[in-house]
C-alpha cells in the first residue's frame, strides 16, 4: 500500500512561517503526503504544493448547532481537508476526551468522507504494567463500535506511545514492530480488513530515525510533530518512506 506522511503542526504557525516552510515541501513520487494545520490556516493552505493533502488536527463529534467553538466535518470537507486527527493523546489528557468521543468523531468524519487518522497508544506507566495491547485494544474497540467492521478499514490508525510524543524520544524498532503487528493482529481478529488499514507510527519520528522506522514490517507510514515544522526535516522523512534517503 501507499504510505502516508502527516505532519501534525499542533498550535504552531503563522502566515509568513507557513509560506515559509509549503515552499520547502514538494512531492515524492509513491508517497502521500499531509499536513494537519490549525483550523484558521486551512484557508491559506488551499494554495499548497501538488501531491500534499490537507488535513485537520481535530473535528467536532457534531454535525452543526449550538456548540459554540466547534468545527464540523462538513466544514472542513468544504475547505478540501482529505484527513483529520482524532483521539491525540493530547485531546485525551488536556480535554478530556475519552474512547467513546473519539469513536463519534470518527464516524462524523467518515460521514463527510474525511479519512480519521486514529490515534493510540499507552503511557509508561501502562507500558511497564504489560497493558499495552489491552489499552489500545480498548481505545480501538470504541472506534469500531460507532463505527462497524467495514468502515473501520477506511481509518488510518497512529500508534503513538505517549512517553515518546514530543520529547525525542522514540519507540525502539523492536517495541514499534511489536505493537503494530499486534494492532494488525487485533482489527484481524475483529474481523476488519486488517490489510487495508495502514498503520503509522508517531512519537519523536524525525530525519535521522525515519528510514530505521520504515524498515519495521507493518509500519506503513508516519505521523509527525515537531520535525513536520521543518520543511528540510519533513521531506527527508517522506523521502524514506518511500526507499530513498
Amino acid at each position: 500500500m501507499t504510505r502516508l506522511v502527516a505532519g501534525n503542526w499542533k498550535m504552531n504557525g503563522s502566515l509568513a512561517a507557513n509560506r515559509d516552510l509549503l515552499d520547502g515541501l514538494m512531492a515524492v513520487p509513491g508517497v502521500e503526503m499531509a499536513v494537519c494545520v490549525p483550523y484558521p490556516y486551512l484557508a491559506q493552505l488551499l494554495e499548497r504544493p501538488a501531491g500534499v493533502a490537507l488535513g485537520a488536527q481535530d473535528v467536532s463529534e457534531f454535525e452543526a448547532g449550538a456548540y459554540t467553538g466547534e468545527v464540523s466535518a462538513g466544514m472542513l470537507a468544504e475547505f478540501g481537508c482529505r484527513y483529520v486527527i482524532v483521539g491525540h493523546s493530547e485531546r485525551r489528557a488536556l480535554f478530556g476526551e475519552d474512547d467513546a468521543v473519539v469513536g463519534r468523531k470518527a464516524r462524523a468524519a467518515l460521514a463527510h468522507g474525511l479519512v480519521p487518522i486514529v490515534c493510540v497508544g499507552e503511557t509508561l506507566a501502562e507500558r511497564d504494567e504489560g497493558r499495552v495491547m489491552a489499552v489500545i485494544g480498548r481505545q480501538l474497540a470504541a472506534v469500531l463500535d460507532a463505527l462497524g467492521v467495514a468502515a473501520m478499514a477506511q481509518v488510518v490508525v497512529a500508534y503513538e506511545p505517549v512517553w515518546a510524543i514530543g520529547i525525542g524520544r522514540s519507540a525502539s524498532v523492536e517495541q514499534v514492530g511489536e505493537v503494530h503487528a499486534a494492532i494488525r493482529s487485533w482489527l484481524a481478529g475483529q474481523g476488519v480488513a486488517a490489510a487495508a488499514v495502514r498503520l503509522l507510527y508517531g512519537g519523536s519520528m524525525k530525519a535521522d530515525n525515519a528510514a530505521a522506522l520504515f524498515a519495521v514490517p507493518d509500519v506503513d507510514g508516519g505521523l509527525v510533530g515537531g520535525a513536520s515544522l521543518v520543511a528540510a526535516d519533513f521531506m527527508v522523512i517522506s523521502r524514506a518512506a518511500g526507499g530513498g534517503v
